[in-house]
């Protein structure tokens, strides 16, 4: 292990001498491409020096093991004993940090969010973790950029998508896929009775123009007017954007800006996200049973978390985890259910028993 990390903290110093040529800061992307490298690699030879910080400690430490004062020695003692527990410690965690990277950990999201089984309250609760979700980004210093929307006359969504910009927002947000259920009393609901929907959150790494060539032949655009809820005309021209793929039909639309071309240059954001995560799924298994894997068919019973507000209760069921603490992850506090589910998967990445999402 340490001799690999030697060689990322060569790698390191070789990049830092890369930055600081003009020819290099010239040329932009050859310029971001060694800073994102070097920023991955910081962690770990900060954590390596810091290791081998505290072993010359120890070393320092046990000279005083043989001093004549009793006091001294025991003092040395107990120093030595807390700086192996730190060496250990970091030691563990350069074995964590030197585990292969998903590449697609630094990258931007969208976010896309379904109603699934359970009609207009399903459309509500869509609405609900929306504004959860917006609640975190906000925490954690992101920006969110609303791409498309279906909204429905009660105040829900039938769908929403979002882009999401930030610091290594994927790593933290790439286990949120999945079927999310609610238990609750819906307004409409005279008798009390608890009802269960289901709503599919997908978490897409953002596509780049690299990653993802389009063929303009492939495409067909077609422009319509923006509509609102119940098909009323919120626009008076032809904003809206409609996106065909044609080699897959899959389709993507966006009119949330006045200008056509903003709507197009968002619709073509999703597309090309969502083609990149079908190339990756498509390498692994069938598109189809990919993305089944991914979010389910938005059925009650395929869930990965249940937020139950009779209880207060939220429940991850992919590691067991419950809090009563409902009100607080609603209002964003999703670490409390994030930093676990990590935690875990980092630690069963660990064991090799665990891929990355797709």
């Amino acid at each position: 292990m340490f001799s690999q990390i030697e060689e990322v903290e060569r790698r390191l110093d070789t990049l830092e001498y890369e930055l600081s040529r003009p020819e290099v800061i010239q040329q932009q992307s050859l310029y971001q491409k060694y800073l994102k490298e070097h920023f991955s690699l910081q962690p770990i030879v900060d954590t390596f020096r810091k290791y081998r910080l505290t072993k010359e400690k120890i070393k320092d430490t046990r000279s005083l093991l043989n001093d004549s004062d009793r006091e001294i020695r025991e003092l040395a003692q107990i120093e030595i004993n807390k700086l192996k527990d730190k060496l250990a410690k970091l030691e563990s965690e350069m074995g964590l940090l030197l585990l292969p990277k998903d590449p697609k950990d630094e990258k931007n999201v969208i976010l896309e969010i379904r109603a699934g089984t359970g009609g207009e309250e399903a459309a509500l609760f869509v609405a609900d973790l929306f504004r959860m979700y917006g609640h975190y980004i906000e925490k954690k210093g992101w920006k969110m950029d609303i791409m498309s929307q279906s909204p429905t006359g009660l105040g829900g969504f039938k769908e929403i998508i979002a882009l999401i910009e930030g610091k290594r927002v994927y790593s933290q947000l790439k286990y949120e896929s999945g079927v999310h259920r609610v238990q609750r009393v819906p307004e409409t609901e005279t008798q009390g009775r608890i009802h269960t929907s289901a709503v599919t959150v997908a978490i897409l790494p953002e596509a780049e123009e690299v990653d993802v060539s389009i063929d303009p032949a492939d495409l067909r655009v077609d422009v319509y007017r923006s509509s609102g809820p119940g098909g009323q005309s919120v626009n008076t021209t032809d904003s809206a954007v409609r996106i065909t793929y044609i080699p897959s039909g899959l389709v993507v639309s966006c009119q949330d800006e006045k200008s056509q071309h903003k709507n197009k240059a968002k619709a073509l954001k999703v597309l090309r996200s969502r083609l990149l995560d079908m190339q990756q799924a498509e390498q692994q298994s069938k598109i189809s049973q990919e993305r089944k894997n991914m979010v389910g068919s938005g059925d009650r019973s395929e869930r990965i978390r249940t937020y139950n507000f009779p209880q207060g209760r939220v429940t991850d069921h992919r590691i067991g985890l419950t809090t009563y603490r409902l009100e607080e992850a609603l209002q964003g506090e999703l670490d409390l259910i994030l930093h676990p589910l990590l935690a875990h998967f980092k630690a069963e990445s660990k064991k090799g028993q665990v891929t990355h999402p797709s």
